[in-house]
C-alpha cells in the first residue's frame, strides 16, 4: 500500500499548500480594503510565516510545515493558516487511540503514519464579524487511508443571515457528492463541536467529517478539495458585510467571553489538538487556534 500512495500523498500535500496561498492572499485583500470603520486608520495586517518541525522520539526528522499567523490587523486580531506534512511512527498511546476509534488492525505490528493538511482559525477584531475554523487533511497508515475536515462558524453576536449564507456554501460543497451528505455532515458537526460541560455548542455549526474512505481515493480527494474551495465564498462575504460595524464595550465583552468558550473546547475536546501534541508536533502550531485574549465570568 505504501508504494502505491506516494503520488497521492504528494498531490494532497500540494493542494493544501495552494489552498493556504489562496486564503492568505484573500485575507490580505480584506485587510487592504478595510479603509472605513473601526481600526481602519491602522496599518493593514500581514502574515508572518515560520517553519515548524516535528521531531521523532529519537530526534530524527519527522516532517513539519509552515505556520502563517497575522496578529493585530485592521480586520483580523489573530488568524493562523497552517499547513503541515508529518510522518513517522505512532507512539503507543496514539496507536491505541487510532486502533480503537477506527478499528484498524495491525497497528501494533506496523505503526507508521503520514498526515498532511491545512488548519485555519480566525479571531476577528470586530465582535460583529464571526470567528471561524476550517481544516482539511489526509491521513495514511500501511493499513488504511482517509480524509477529514470541515468548517464551522463561531459568532459571538449571531446574525441569522450570516449563518444561512455559511451553511448554504457548505451545502453547495457537499451536494455534488451525495444528496444526503450535507445533512449527515451538519449533524456530525453539531455533535462534534458541542461542549458537554457547558451544555451548548461552541458556535452555529457547519460541517465535519472524519474517517472518509469510500474506497475511491479520487472521489474522496475531490470532495475534500470542494470543502476547502468553499471556505472563502462562505466566509469572506460575511467579513465584508460586518467589518465596518461600530461596536460597543458590551459587544467586546461578549466576544471575549465567547472566546473563553472556544478555548475550553479546543483544549479539552478537540481531536486535532490532542493528536498534534501527542505526536510531538510544534506546540505553537498546534495551539495556534487559541484566541489572543479571552475572558471567563
Amino acid at each position: 500500500m505504501s508504494e502505491d500512495f506516494g503520488p497521492m500523498k504528494s498531490r494532497a500535500a500540494e493542494w493544501f499548500r495552494r489552498l493556504r496561498d489562496e486564503i492568505v492572499a484573500e485575507f490580505h485583500a480584506l485587510e487592504d480594503r478595510h479603509t472605513d470603520g473601526p481600526l481602519s486608520d491602522q496599518p493593514a495586517g500581514r502574515f508572518e510565516v515560520s517553519k515548524t518541525r516535528r521531531s521523532a522520539e529519537d530526534g530524527s526528522d519527522a516532517g513539519g510545515g509552515e505556520m502563517s499567523v497575522m496578529r493585530g490587523g485592521r480586520v483580523f486580531e489573530k488568524v493562523g493558516v497552517n499547513i503541515s506534512t508529518v510522518y513517522g511512527v505512532l507512539g503507543d498511546r496514539a496507536q491505541m487511540a487510532m486502533a480503537a476509534r477506527r478499528g484498524i488492525p495491525g497497528m501494533a505490528d506496523d505503526p507508521r503514519f503520514w498526515a498532511s493538511g491545512i488548519s485555519l482559525v480566525a479571531h476577528m477584531q470586530n465582535p460583529h464579524v464571526p470567528a471561524v475554523h476550517m481544516n482539511t487533511r489526509m491521513f495514511w497508515t500501511p493499513h488504511a487511508w482517509w480524509f477529514g475536515g470541515g468548517a464551522d462558524l463561531n459568532p459571538c453576536l449571531e446574525y441569522d443571515e450570516d449563518t444561512a449564507h455559511f451553511h448554504a456554501a457548505m451545502k453547495g460543497a457537499c451536494d455534488p457528492h451525495g444528496a444526503g451528505l450535507y445533512g449527515e455532515l451538519k449533524a456530525w458537526a453539531d455533535e462534534y463541536f458541542y461542549i458537554p460541560h457547558r451544555h451548548r455548542a461552541r458556535g452555529v455549526g457547519g460541517i465535519f467529517y472524519d474517517d472518509r474512505n469510500t474506497g475511491d481515493w479520487e472521489a474522496d480527494f475531490a470532495f475534500t478539495r470542494d470543502v476547502g474551495a468553499a471556505f472563502l465564498p462562505a466566509f469572506a462575504p460575511l467579513v465584508d458585510r460586518r467589518r465596518e460595524t461600530v461596536w460597543s464595550e458590551a459587544d467586546k465583552e461578549a466576544q471575549l467571553v465567547h472566546r473563553g468558550l472556544y478555548a475550553e473546547y479546543n483544549l479539552v475536546y478537540d481531536r486535532g489538538t490532542k493528536f498534534g501534541l501527542e505526536t510531538g508536533h510544534d506546540a505553537n502550531a498546534v495551539l495556534m487556534s487559541l484566541p489572543p485574549m479571552a475572558k471567563w465570568i
